[in-house]
């Protein structure tokens, strides 16, 4: 039986090639007598139909054998005879030309349809007289020839079939069995037993399969200097493997057998005997296989072609990717069989050759697997392989749309295109509807370098059924001539015959590009999937003695020790980090600038990065001012009375409110004061997102803001960045460079982690410590373990080189270690942070204390609230004078009311209109709750104070209006679309989570630590400790910054910026705003 078997073959949607089911399984033997004499032969034409072998065991059974047209004497019998009976309707079976010889390579047989004859065996065809061949398969009547050597022999001819030669064939397997030292007599018995299966309706299993037993053990017996003299006895072992195929595939429930593994016994036999039999290169052909087997030295087989091209062929890789496998071997015998239809019945979809590669060495197998370059089968493709053709005139402005139906997710599709002359084509993919500008699942561009191809991959397709199309155009083609397209869409798939699951699978194999209508590339790296053993076990302690080995410490104190000293350093260090928390909580919050008006609702989030230089962090007070496309800013000062900010290396970020939308923000102004003790302040970039629209400028200014550094100044200007430069490869890798080593470098990040990150020092200083314990834990259980002479060799350079049980051992590891450490690491850093109920004693309306009113205080208000408005040109509103005594309120009252007519004038409502009517409201709310606070007294006369009274309250009337129909009539802003994942969040709640399975992990690991260096003993535990110590030197300062580089790099090349992150403090200093403004205005709700 095969232990491991592969085979390669490609499968065609819709079209199924199994072997033939027979005819009839039970046939009744009638009587027949002897009718006809030539010489002293007697011609006996038997009427019933038989298979050719049948027919053959009938004429042996009734004491002759089917009729050999040797020479022109029997023909012209044979015309005579057919003007005496009528017999020239029907076909006869004869012996001459039954098969094709074993060791001739010429091509097989075919029909007058073209198509291949599995089995070519000999019938006769009278009136005229033919010769001719077929599927020995078919039933046929049948001549058989009875030499007359006395009168009784002819009266035995005459007797019925049921009483005529019919004796006991059941001794005939069990002197098989005696005989499996001795093979022709072996093969004596095998081949009277298979004339005896070929009349029997069914033979036993035990008896079949002791038949496969005894045949193979004769086979292996063989001396290979015997079988090599002697190749007639390797062509009768083949012979009567094939002979018992033909029988066993014939039976009408083949293909719902139970015994999957039927061909591989059977195959095992012919591969052993032509393995013993071939001495530089020999081809076996029989009527449904082909064998080629090759004996070469290792190096001779690389890159070497096993096969034909008309059968298929194998081409294999290079001698360094198998000299590991292969490369201590004196000789090599190779050897590659392809089958005419597919040995394995099954529900897969399956057509075409079939492939079958073995490697020995001449006495076992070499399992080829995990090969650094594939092995390259190429399998004909029968012309019934859901090839579509198509062929469209294109022209510079038209496109070719196909269709194709997906039913076999895996399947792979090829999409070849002639065109009529040289040109670049361009294809879409989509699925459900045609491809688009905008809507595509994939695209390439064609040319003649790549021979016009594209494989379309079941990765491409996303595995997904349905509908898919692809659009064909001609690309940068100006010329005013047609160009013909001649379109080939086909189907192909490569699978492999697992000798364990007994199914088709396609795992370790793929199409080729070099695959066409005829021919399909398979590309595999094994020859056989699934060695004996996959996984290395570690060393083996004994839990049960965990007393007994813990009270060793006196003796093995090293392990102890060193954990004593790992906890000591994690408590300290700890205790740091919580403090470093402490101080870091105070300075997260969105600070909501002091000096933006309380009415001002349209709001940006200014995100400032301050460097990590020496001496970037400014003393100095700051101020910005920004300017837009319809209007600029105010000078604001960027300061917060309850934290220190633009200290170095952090990230502060600011609320800053202003009364209409300033349109697309162009340049950004940054000046400092110059005051306190170190003033030079170096900026790194600002961020400014529009809350309303979720639009981002970026601000690259990565410079000095110092009378002393840099260039001297004190006060520059920023552009925004272009799309161009925000996504250039130098800003994505600094930034994700930057942000890995202070984020995702989990031993670095415990020093200056981002500013506003939710996961803690605290938090990362002890998944450094699980961590740490983790790989301690499985370090020690794999430390030392024995090595595996069997482990085959991948990489070697010198001395250094790494076996297949290194690869599982570090594999093993990652699946134990990080996969719990992740998941801990990811809960911290998704974690949304406890918002905190503000106390009573935090009331804002308690601490809250309004300033007193006053005429001045009026006159102030309403001077700023005019010269706000009057900075946008589309408000048409001049800056007024300077406003002095209590007169000039009712006239700047005015030209408010003005303004107000004007916005209520405008027919078209838009962010700008709304968000300053409503600006105007809350500057109105707040003089009319003002003026009633002062009395007549204050003004000149009481007259003027009922009219600035009065003519107040209307603006206020007229303003809510105003604001009311344009917020109902202004259409919702065009917001960016977010990724679903980038809002995902776990509940406060999760900390503790991570903080239990952090707990039970480090205690875990500790505890298996402890038992492993007790059991190791002092001197090997020594030596532990110093492997640990190199392995964390080499994990904190080698593969992590690797990592990060390398994740930068990725991003970089994808050119993928980094994201800015929604925070929920923004939330919350957003509700602080409206508490303000419910405070200025004296309303709960504009």
């Amino acid at each position: 039986m095969l232990s491991q078997v592969f085979i390669l073959l490609w499968i065609s949607a819709g079209c199924l090639s199994l072997t033939e089911k027979c005819e009839t399984c039970l046939g009744e033997k009638l009587a027949v007598t002897c009718e006809f004499f030539w010489r002293n032969v007697c011609l006996e034409f038997v009427e019933e139909t038989e298979t050719w072998y049948q027919a053959r065991s009938s004429c042996e059974e009734r004491g002759g054998k089917l009729l050999n047209v040797r020479n022109s004497s029997i023909k012209m019998f044979l015309s005579n005879i057919t003007r005496e009976k009528n017999t020239s309707t029907f076909t006869w079976w004869v012996e001459n030309g039954v098969q094709t010889p074993h060791r001739d390579p010429t091509t097989s047989l075919k029909s007058s349809k073209g198509k291949a004859l599995k089995e070519p065996c000999t019938y006769l065809k009278l009136n005229p007289l033919q010769l001719r061949t077929s599927d020995c398969k078919r039933r046929r009547r049948f001549l058989c020839s009875h030499t007359l050597v006395s009168p009784s022999s002819l009266e035995n001819i005459r007797k019925p079939m049921d009483t005529v030669g019919h004796r006991s064939k059941r001794d005939l397997v069990h002197n098989m069995g005696l005989n499996v030292d001795n093979i022709t007599v072996l093969l004596t018995h095998a081949e009277k037993k298979l004339r005896h299966m070929e009349t029997t309706v069914r033979e036993p299993k035990e008896s079949m399969d002791k038949f496969i037993e005894y045949l193979l053990d004769g086979t292996n017996n063989l001396n290979r200097s015997f079988a090599l003299e002697n190749p007639g006895i390797i062509d009768r072992i083949i012979k009567c493997s094939n002979a018992l195929w033909s029988l066993v595939s014939q039976e009408c429930d083949f293909e719902d057998n139970e015994n999957k593994d039927l061909f591989e016994r059977i195959f095992e036999i012919t591969k052993a005997a032509s393995l013993k039999g071939v001495d530089k290169e020999r081809i076996t052909k029989t009527p449904s296989a082909t064998v080629y087997t090759s004996a070469r030295k290792p190096n001779e087989l690389a890159h070497s072609v096993l096969g034909s091209e008309e059968d298929g062929y194998v081409k294999l890789p290079s001698f360094s990717a198998m000299e590991s496998l292969i490369g201590h071997y004196d000789e090599i015998i190779a050897q590659v069989a392809t089958f005419s239809s597919n040995p394995h019945p099954s529900a897969d979809n399956i057509s075409g050759r079939v492939c079958n590669i073995v490697l020995s060495d001449g006495k076992s197998e070499i399992l080829m697997k995990n090969l650094s370059e594939m092995i390259e089968i190429f399998l004909p493709r029968p012309s019934s392989s859901g090839l579509t053709n198509s062929t469209v005139v294109m022209t510079k402005d038209t496109r070719s749309l196909s269709q194709i139906n997906i039913s076999d997710t895996e399947m792979t599709i090829l999409f070849h295109v002639e065109p009529s002359i040289n040109v670049s084509l361009a294809v879409f993919l989509s699925y459900g509807s045609p491809p688009n500008s905008t809507y595509y699942h994939n695209k390439t561009i064609l040319n003649y370098t790549d021979d016009y191809r594209w494989l379309i991959t079941p990765e491409m397709l996303q595995k997904t059924q349905g509908a898919w199309y692809l659009e064909t155009s001609l690309l940068n083609f100006t010329l005013e001539t047609e160009v013909t397209l001649n379109i080939n869409t086909y189907f192909s798939r490569c699978l492999y015959w697992h000798t364990e699951k007994l199914e088709w699978s396609d795992e370790g194999c793929r199409v080729g590009e070099k695959s066409t209508p005829e021919l399909t590339q398979c590309l595999c790296n094994h020859m056989t999937l699934f060695g004996s053993s996959f996984f290395v076990m570690p060393n083996y302690v004994d839990v049960s003695r965990t007393a007994e080995l813990f009270a060793t410490v006196n003796e093995n104190y090293v392990v102890l020790a060193l954990l004593c000293a790992f906890y000591g350093l994690y408590l300290i260090t700890l205790m740091w980090a919580c403090y470093a928390d402490r101080r870091a909580s105070s300075k997260r919050k969105i600070t909501l600038l002091e000096d933006s008006h309380p009415g001002a609702h349209y709001n940006y989030l200014i995100g400032i990065q301050t460097g990590h230089r020496r001496g970037a962090g400014t003393s100095a007070n700051v101020t910005i001012k920004l300017t837009g496309t319809e209007a600029d800013s105010t000078i604001h000062t960027l300061t917060d009375p309850d934290k220190p900010v633009f200290e170095r290396g952090s990230f502060d970020m600011f609320l800053l409110s202003t009364p209409f939308p300033l349109g697309e923000l162009k340049t950004l102004r940054l000046q400092q004061d110059n005051s306190g003790g170190h003033p030079s302040w170096y900026v790194s970039k600002v961020t400014i997102q529009d809350l309303q629209t979720k639009n981002v400028w970026h601000f690259f200014c990565n410079c000095w803001l110092s009378s002393d550094q840099g260039d001297g100044m004190t006060k520059k200007t920023f552009n925004s960045a272009k799309t161009n430069e925000i996504a250039s490869f130098r800003n994505i890798f600094t930034s994700r460079t930057s942000t890995g080593f202070r984020d995702e470098h989990i031993w670095v990040s415990i020093v200056d982690p981002p500013s506003r990150s939710p996961f803690t020092r605290a938090q990362r200083v002890s998944c450094c410590m699980c961590l740490l314990l983790c790989t301690m834990a499985i370090n020690i259980a794999f430390w030392n373990i024995p090595l595996d002479p069997n482990s085959s060799v991948l990489f070697s350079m010198g001395s250094i080189q790494m076996t297949w049980q290194d690869l599982m051992v570090g594999v093993q590891c990652g699946l134990l270690m990080f996969p719990i450490n992740i998941l801990i690491i990811t809960i911290f850093r998704s974690i949304r942070p406890r918002i905190v109920s503000q106390s009573k004693n935090d009331n804002p309306d308690e601490i809250f204390k309004p300033p007193i009113v006053t005429i001045p205080t009026i006159l102030r208000e309403t001077e700023h609230l005019i010269s706000l408005v009057s900075m946008n040109p589309r408000n048409k509103m001049s800056e007024m004078l300077k406003l002095e005594a209590s007169c000039d309120l009712v006239p700047a009252l005015e030209r408010l009311h003005i303004l107000i007519q004007y916005i209520q004038g405008e027919s078209e409502s838009d962010n700008h209109w709304v968000y300053c009517s409503k600006f105007l409201l809350a500057g109105l709310c707040n003089l009319h709750m003002n003026l009633e606070k002062l009395d007549a007294k204050n003004f000149s006369s009481p007259e003027e104070y009922q009219s600035a009274l009065n003519t107040t309250n209307l603006l206020v009337r007229k303003a809510e209006m105003v604001f009311t129909s344009h917020l109902s009539n202004c259409p919702a802003p065009v917001r960016k679309k977010k990724k679903a994942t980038a809002g995902f969040k776990l509940p406060w709640w999760c900390v503790f989570i991570g903080w239990f399975l952090l707990i039970s992990i480090s205690g875990i690991s500790t505890y298996f630590t402890l038992l492993y260096g007790f059991q190791y003993g002092k001197e090997k535990s020594i030596k532990w400790v110093m492997s640990l110590g190199l392995s964390l030197f080499e994990s904190i300062f080698i593969l992590q910054p690797l990592k990060v580089i390398g994740v930068a790099v990725v991003f970089a090349l994808l050119l993928k910026p980094v994201a800015v992150e929604e925070t929920e403090e923004a939330a919350q200093v957003l509700l602080a705003q409206q508490d303000r403004c419910r405070r200025y205005t004296g309303r709960d709700m504009l």
